[in-house]
């Protein structure tokens, strides 16, 4: 080997050397970097605090939006579903001899639910019903009275006509006789005056004689007119007998008073019925939500407000409806023991106002009539206020 190639191995080895202590320092450098960058706390690290106030910028816009979207809206659990459920109890005592096949059935109005067997009833319209029959009899027996009287009246003023006259003819010869005798005394014999003045007594007698017939004839005539009255009101006490009778065989039927579900059926054909026996129930298909909104939540609300209906039966459907009316009053000023707050100690609780949600048929709605809803189930109603 040369001089010359030994001086360049040399050179070569120099710059190897010199190379691998920079990387050595580079390294060490780095690695001191690091070291510092692990000691020095997370919050004095620039990069946490651009993630934490871009995490509070993002919860503070979420935030806001959710308040803004659910200030719009009012709700509770407290709610569930209502209706006027009418509860049928017979008029009168009696065996049941039919009961309809109807329990959880839809009835309409008017339709026939149960028979009661007919005793004493049917017996009673029946005698009421001979009752009219007597009753119109009496009325023609009165009305031929009546008649009769009518007739003998005409027959007695006939007869009284004769006598009258009579009189009347008697009363004017007296009458002239005495005016000759008042100017000439000897114009008339006396025997001819006497007979003249027993004449007109006589004819004026029989005359009265015939106006008393003809006054008892009237007086007939009254009271056969007061016999017609009587009759008539026989018959038409005997008529409120059978329409009371009527009554009485109607409520042998038991029937729907409305449309609606029979429930809670508890007779059979064979039982014994009283008033004071409840057969059955029926829900009427009028039925609304009971909400019990706190009273700071009716503060925006109003009636006709859009409601949206969630029935724990069915959580998959939203059912519609809207705010129909507010009860005058928190929903303890009703209570049997109402709370006297004048005395002992008062703590103040926020009351519940009971607030009616009808139910709504909307295209995008579940139609409640589909589904057995029924009086007592629980619901959730959010209404929107704003």
């Amino acid at each position: 080997m040369s001089s010359g190639e030994a001086d360049q191995t040399a050179d070569n080895g120099q710059s190897h050397d010199m190379q691998d202590h920079e990387q050595r320092n580079d390294a060490a450098g780095q690695s001191e970097t690091e070291a510092g960058e692990k000691k020095r706390p997370l919050f004095r690290r620039p990069l946490f605090w651009i993630i934490l106030i871009g995490i509070l910028a993002v919860l503070l816009i979420a935030g806001r939006l959710y308040y803004a979207h659910a200030r719009k809206y009012e709700s509770t659990d407290d709610a569930f579903i209502d209706a006027h459920i009418v509860r049928l109890q017979p008029q009168i005592s009696g065996q049941l001899i039919w009961v309809a096949p109807s329990d959880n059935k839809h009835v309409t109005a008017g339709q026939l639910l149960a028979k009661i067997r007919p005793y004493g009833p049917a017996a009673q319209l029946a005698q009421a019903q001979a009752g009219i029959s007597e009753a119109d009899a009496s009325i023609q027996q009165a009305l031929g009275r009546l008649t009769a009287a009518r007739a003998q009246v005409r027959q007695a003023q006939a007869n009284a006509a004769a006598p009258e006259a009579d009189a009347r003819t008697a009363a004017r010869d007296l009458a002239r006789y005495e005016k000759l005798q008042s100017i000439d005394s000897s114009a008339v014999a006396a025997t001819q005056l006497d007979q003249a003045r027993a004449k007109a007594q006589s004819t004026a007698a029989q005359a009265q004689a015939a106006r008393r017939q003809v006054e008892s004839a009237k007086a007939d005539v009254v009271v056969a007119q007061r016999g017609v009255s009587a009759a008539q009101a026989q018959k038409s006490a005997a008529e409120a007998r059978v329409r009371e009778a009527n009554v009485t065989v109607g409520d042998l039927e038991i029937r729907a008073p409305i449309s609606g579900q029979v429930v809670n059926r508890s007779v059979n054909v064979g039982s014994t019925v009283s008033p004071a026996t409840q057969m059955m129930a029926i829900v009427p298909d009028n039925i609304w939500v009971t909400a019990n909104f706190k009273e700071t939540q009716i503060t925006h609300m109003k009636r006709g407000d859009p409601v949206d209906i969630k029935v724990d039966a069915f959580p998959d459907l939203k059912f519609h409806g809207h705010v129909d009316s507010f009860q005058r009053g928190a929903g303890q000023a009703f209570a049997l023991l109402p709370p006297q707050n004048a005395t002992g100690n008062f703590v103040k609780v926020v009351q519940r106002v009971p607030v009616r949600i009808v139910f709504d048929r909307k295209d995008d709605g579940a139609d409640w009539m589909k589904y057995p809803l029924g009086p007592g189930m629980s619901v959730e109603p959010t209404v929107k206020v704003r």
